[in-house]
């Protein structure tokens, strides 16, 4: 892997030649490879605080206490163990995913993982990473699981091991873009197993699942719950963009360098469909 990026670094600007850095959200000249222009940059919404104490769900500002909990993970406790979210989902952080999985964009892993890796910090002690599972037909077709390649970049960046089919996905399952909270739940049923091969492994660990994107949570939850079955002791969530409509309006615009505040945004993403 060390050897990958070393060989990425020599040939970076033979690459720049042929390739000249441009913003892959509106195209704009760039100094280096892999990054936003200072306007799109601005564009990303960063999760702020404070958050809830169980999913890091944004709260609305005010006096919150240390430990807070929202009304969801009260009403239903959920079986993670917190979660790291590079950006929330808007129309920046869509367009960017679009890019990467559809569009065949796979050298924005490496910065998509880089926002994800600075959300989740230093990781002290025993930590694996392991990517959402793709079934094998759609893994045919796309030619990539994503999330595994975010996983890769993940486990350079901090230092840790990475198992990419750790999980996997014995099923095929439908589309889940416009299905309630239960129905996802239905169709996930089943289609979600640890790998034979890594489930002794997997027995008091602590693990990092990685994703793209997040949105209802149903696949997560379908993944954590073999993991659980596994014996794994700990597990965090780590996507680049999280679906939560009612925390765009209350989180400020990201501060490009040199810039002012960008204003709140207002628009929703409830026409913004989850890529598969």
């Amino acid at each position: 892997m060390n050897l990958l990026h070393s060989l990425s670094d020599i040939f970076a600007p033979v690459v720049d030649f042929i390739y000249p850095p441009r913003c892959p959200l509106c195209g704009a000249g760039l100094a280096a490879q892999g990054g936003l222009c200072a306007g799109c940059w601005a564009e990303l919404l960063i999760p702020g605080e404070p958050s809830c104490a169980k999913c890091q769900r944004p709260f609305g500002g005010g006096s919150v206490h240390e430990g807070a909990i929202c009304a969801p993970c009260l009403a239903d406790p959920p079986r993670h163990d917190g979660i790291a979210a590079a950006t929330l989902y808007n129309e920046a952080s869509r367009s960017l995913v679009l890019a990467y999985k559809h569009g065949g964009r796979i050298g924005h892993a490496r910065q998509l993982a880089r926002l994800i890796a600075a959300r989740l910090g230093p990781l002290a002690g025993d930590w694996l990473l392991v990517p959402v599972p793709l079934h094998r037909w759609r893994l045919w077709q796309r030619g990539f699981n994503q999330s595994a390649l975010l996983a890769r970049e993940i486990g350079h960046m901090l230092g840790k091991p990475v198992l990419p089919d750790g999980l996997l996905r014995v099923r095929r399952t439908p589309a889940l873009g416009g299905m309630g909270r239960k129905a996802r739940r239905r169709a996930l049923a089943g289609a979600i197993r640890v790998h034979p091969a890594h489930a002794a492994g997997l027995k008091g660990r602590r693990l990092i699942l990685v994703d793209d994107v997040l949105t209802s949570g149903a696949t997560a939850d379908a993944c954590i719950a073999a993991l659980r079955r596994a014996g794994a002791v700990e597990i965090r969530i780590a996507c680049f963009a999280r679906v939560l409509d009612e925390a765009l309006d209350i989180t400020p615009k990201t501060k490009a360098p040199g810039e002012n505040p960008g204003a709140r945004v207002t628009k929703r993403n409830s026409g913004l469909q989850d890529p598969l």
